[in-house]
């Protein structure tokens, strides 16, 4: 694993969805209210997958059909709404605490680069009381969504470190291709077929798997 990070683990990025939070579920939940409101079918497991990965909005096209496009505003706010339907069924990833605590003793940056948008991963956080853990949080709407890599080249930027020095935990191929067009490490936090240059289930195997990097980065603070 030094091999990795020759100078040490600088800092970890997380995704969101299925990272930090365990939403599949609930995000399946509030895309499906949608269509039932239109009296459309539920997602199919291509649109169920599709959906995960991208914004809300561009998940929002993609599955309801163009005739309706102009009523998916009045449906997600008045109808079925994210925040208040939704979001207390949101749960953290079992481990997840114990892990950014683990980073925080070992000092340890850590950021968010997520395809939601900045108010909805905030409010995702403050439910949690994690807000102190990341900086920067980049959204959606504050850089180019994922796959592009412009969010995590400015986290990189702002902690001035190299990308080489950086870990992105994600767990889609959207996280994969952005943390590769920026170079930083990619973890394959899922129990499928996604692979990283680490691939973990969980987050005890994700910590063992970075064992020997953080010792370093600790013999080196």
């Amino acid at each position: 694993m030094s091999k990795l990070f020759a100078n040490g683990l600088a800092g970890v990025i997380f995704d969101c969805d299925g990272v930090i939070v365990d939403s599949r579920e609930s995000n399946n939940l509030f895309y499906n209210r949608v269509l039932e409101h239109f009296k459309l079918p539920p997602m199919t497991p291509e649109q169920e997958d599709f959906s995960f990965m991208a914004t809300a909005m561009q998940a929002l096209l993609h599955i309801v059909p163009p005739h309706l496009h102009n009523q998916i505003s009045y449906v997600t706010t008045e109808v079925v709404n994210y925040h208040r339907d939704i979001m207390p069924l949101l749960r953290l990833q079992p481990g997840f605490v114990d892990f950014i605590d683990y980073l925080r003793a070992k000092q340890v940056r850590m950021a968010v680069h997520t395809n939601r948008r900045l108010e909805g991963i905030q409010t995702v956080l403050d439910i949690f009381g994690l807000p102190s853990y990341f900086n920067p949080v980049v959204a959606a709407d504050t850089a180019a969504p994922k796959p592009s890599p412009e969010g995590t080249l400015r986290i990189c930027a702002a902690w001035q470190t190299l990308p080489e020095n950086v870990l992105f935990v994600g767990d889609s191929e959207h996280d994969k291709e952005a943390a590769q067009g920026a170079g930083v490490v990619f973890a394959a936090f899922n129990s499928g077929s996604l692979r990283g240059q680490i691939t973990a289930t969980d987050y005890p195997g994700l910590r063992v798997a970075l064992d020997n990097a953080l010792l370093q980065n600790s013999a080196q603070a």
